[in-house]
């Protein structure tokens, strides 16, 4: 899953958040040097990113990026997810999609002096592009496709990985309807079973 998704499943606990939002960027040994409850949302962001990286219905929904996007897919996946959450009415926050963001922001801002470095410079953007809210637009989905094409090591800029995204939408809209409220359960029993 991608930013959006992470921060949601992190269910406003600030330290989580953080943890959840950086753990790409912490390798190894690295997750020792922060206090437990972030090492506990760095837990949580790895359990969420395998439970959604072997979920069958993913499965079959990376088959529609991988003629486009090749060993990407699954990362064109997280970020079409992360549009059909921030559409979402079922698991819209309780006070909206947009005071929800902002609290994030706010919450991450908060740890700010300890996170990686990579992760604050991009963090600026974040916020300040609103990409959590703004997700649920299809030029940000057209965006975030192009920043991770640039990243992509083996692939070109005119990889036509959006276009797939628009041609599936509704069967992507589906899988991520069947997927997600799994997800969801899934997290949540972790957190509750005291697991991590």
């Amino acid at each position: 899953m991608n930013f959006l998704a992470h921060a949601y499943l992190s269910f406003s606990n600030s330290a989580i958040l953080a943890g959840n939002m950086v753990a790409d960027m912490v390798k190894g040994k690295q997750m020792e040097a922060y206090p437990p409850d972030i090492q506990q949302g760095i837990y949580i962001h790895r359990q969420i990113d395998s439970f959604t990286d072997n979920y069958p219905i993913n499965q079959m929904a990376m088959n529609i990026f991988r003629p486009s996007a090749g060993k990407y897919a699954g990362a064109f996946l997280d970020v079409s997810y992360d549009h059909f959450l921030a559409l979402s009415e079922k698991f819209e926050p309780e006070n909206g999609w947009e005071d929800f963001t902002q609290l994030c922001y706010r919450q991450i801002g908060q740890h700010s002096e300890i996170l990686p470095s990579k992760f604050c410079s991009m963090f600026v953007y974040m916020e300040s592009e609103d990409w959590l809210y703004n997700y649920r637009h299809k030029w940000l989905i057209e965006k975030s496709f192009y920043r991770l094409k640039q990243r992509a090591k083996y692939l070109t800029d005119d990889a036509p990985v959006f276009e797939a995204f628009e041609e599936n939408y509704e069967e992507l809209s589906k899988s991520f309807d069947l997927f997600f409220p799994e997800l969801y359960k899934h997290v949540k029993d972790m957190i509750a079973n005291g697991n991590p």
